[in-house]
């Protein structure tokens, strides 16, 4: 089974379907609503064949639907019918958890993505659980209002970069976690990383999306992000490519 995975961001959507070498993507922004994501999609990808999508969403997901409307996208998100839209069997799921699933080795894993916010995922031993630590509170804001790409702007690299370093030490502190990557398309900004992160790529949101349907197309049983495990840890030390693996 063929899947496409579509990384829903602030500025870019970007696409990859199975046996594909290489990504496309179309601009987003503040205005766009799902049905213009979709037909964007559709467009974009009119000579590829898949059976099967992932979306990563910027924002809060359960049950496969986002639970609000993003901030940098336009309004019509929450109760949209992805599946009827595409016609094809569909899973939603947070675009940083999605990132963090690709990124996923063993043991306990923070994901943190510095994009248009702050997005964050945790997986334990393959339970995968999302967290929406961007707006938490921080000073006198919220933290992706410091670590996010408008405190980028609005701060310079090197204030920045000293915001994103007390905040990912503090997350650490408070978490710690076995191993920490750093994700999202502001990573490579930082002139070093923080001690004890790794830099993530973010061609594993790609990577991210066919795993959701990895266990589905092996006939086991597939399973929802979410506080519910998504990566059997044995089969996945075992499986480096498998369905969906770009070739």
């Amino acid at each position: 089974m063929n899947v496409l995975v579509i990384d829903i961001g602030g500025t870019n959507v970007k696409m990859l379907a199975s046996g594909q070498e290489a990504p496309r993507k179309f601009p987003s922004g503040p205005e766009m609503t799902p049905q213009q994501m979709v037909a964007g999609v559709l467009a974009a990808t009119k000579d590829w064949e898949y059976g099967a999508i992932s979306i990563g969403f910027p924002g809060p997901v359960l049950c496969g639907q986002p639970m609000t409307e993003p901030v940098n996208l336009g309004p019509g998100w929450m109760g949209f019918d992805f599946e009827a839209a595409f016609r094809l069997p569909v899973k939603v799921i947070n675009d940083a958890a999605m990132q963090a699933l690709g990124s996923y080795q063993e043991g306990k894993m923070l994901f943190l993505g510095l994009g248009t916010g702050l997005g964050a995922a945790v997986i334990l031993n393959g339970t995968l659980e999302p967290l929406e630590l961007g707006r938490f509170h921080y000073k006198k804001h919220t933290l992706e209002y410091y670590v996010g790409k408008q405190g980028l702007k609005r701060l310079g690299r090197k204030k920045w970069q000293r915001h994103v370093e007390y905040v990912v030490g503090r997350i650490i502190a408070a978490l710690k976690p076995d191993d920490v990557v750093l994700g999202g398309g502001n990573v490579k900004k930082l002139t070093q990383l923080p001690p004890g992160t790794r830099a993530g790529d973010n061609a594993n949101a790609f990577l991210g999306g066919f795993r959701l349907w990895q266990e589905e197309a092996d006939g086991r049983p597939s399973f929802v992000a979410g506080g519910h495990q998504v990566i059997p840890t044995a089969a996945h030390r075992e499986h480096k490519s498998g369905v969906g693996s770009p070739r």
